[in-house]
């Protein structure tokens, strides 16, 4: 399953693309939206050939000189980066390069987005990108940060995704959605010094799209101890669903947390199992476990343990689809993989 609509909201505010060239659309005021900059993918091929682009083509950097003539960045407090080109085959350097380069014309920026590209203009699994950590270094003041990924190709090189340890001070939310995350990437974010974190998200994904990392890797996340003011753990959308569900059932951190997020992979009631087992789930505001495999006596069985205690909870069966293969052995899939 791809991604077929946009971010509808960022910090709160809704999103909203920044107008092509020439539109007499009135525009918000600069902090009432999470503004959505993306350019034009043919712009980016005019710009390599012989022709002349189209005048209403911009490149994402044309677009983000003109947003930042246009309106008054210094009030701006989100900002979504959309389409920087072509995504399978490009990285978003460039449209980084360039936010850095505005970091002082944009002081209230408190919340970021990059790669708010749908499945009509690349599917996930092919999303290029980079090491987006000078981001993070660069504005300081962020308090949330999110990146869509996969893995592009230029030429036989790799663009993957790279979030080598760092620190960040403020940073309260952390959101890597990738239908298949690398190890080291998981790895970096577990060695980051982040003691502000209190959500984090990440999206794991499959090994036919890159996720390589084991349960042992997602320890830093699960122990309590690394990140100190996490409320918010989602480990999702993973073929290995029931190991982190095993893994959670004695995990030190689950007795601090108001959401646990296990959806959007291939639970079943082994996982579901092993997680009632475990320690009490009753103080959680909500357990979300929609898009699994759970037979309808597990899902009756979990709402009848935690939904008397005031937990909310979601085990939506959702689209999550299951095969017989031909040796009949049965294939599960996550949520979002290519």
């Amino acid at each position: 399953m791809g991604f077929y609509d946009r971010l509808e909201e960022l910090y709160g505010l809704p999103a909203l693309t920044f107008p092509a060239q020439g539109s007499s659309a009135a525009l918000p005021a600069p902090d009432a939206v999470a503004w959505r900059i993306t350019g034009q993918p043919d712009a980016v091929a005019w710009r390599f050939s012989e022709g002349e682009p189209l005048p209403e083509e911009e490149c994402w950097d044309e677009v983000f000189d003109r947003f930042c003539t246009e309106v008054d960045t210094t009030r701006v407090r989100a900002l979504i980066v959309g389409n920087w080109g072509d995504p399978d085959d490009m990285d978003p350097s460039d449209a980084i390069t360039a936010l850095l380069a505005a970091r002082d014309r944009l002081p209230a920026l408190r919340s970021l987005f990059l790669g708010d590209i749908v499945a009509e203009e690349c599917e996930i699994s092919r999303i290029s990108q980079t090491d987006v950590t000078p981001l993070l270094a660069g504005f300081p003041a962020l308090e949330e940060f999110g990146v869509r990924a996969g893995e592009g190709n230029l030429m036989g090189e790799a663009l993957r995704l790279e979030f080598p340890a760092l620190r960040h001070d403020v940073l309260r939310s952390l959101t890597v959605q990738s239908g298949g995350l690398p190890a080291d990437v998981v790895r970096g974010v577990g060695a980051s010094e982040l003691p502000a974190l209190e959500h984090l998200d990440l999206w794991l994904g499959i090994s036919e799209y890159g996720a390589d990392c084991e349960v042992a890797d997602l320890e830093p996340f699960l122990s309590g101890a690394r990140f100190p003011r996490l409320r918010h753990l989602a480990l999702r959308n993973s073929e290995r669903q029931d190991e982190i569900a095993a893994a959670m059932a004695s995990a030190p951190v689950v007795a601090r947390l108001e959401v646990l997020d296990l959806s959007m992979g291939t639970l079943s009631d082994d996982g579901a199992t092993a997680l009632l087992s475990g320690q009490p789930l009753t103080h959680l505001k909500k357990l979300d476990l929609h898009h699994n495999f759970l037979s309808e006596r597990f899902r009756h069985r979990i709402r009848e343990t935690l939904e008397p205690a005031g937990v909310e909870v979601d085990v939506d069966h959702g689209d999550a689809e299951q095969d017989e293969g031909d040796s009949g052995t049965v294939q599960r899939y996550v949520s979002v993989g290519e």
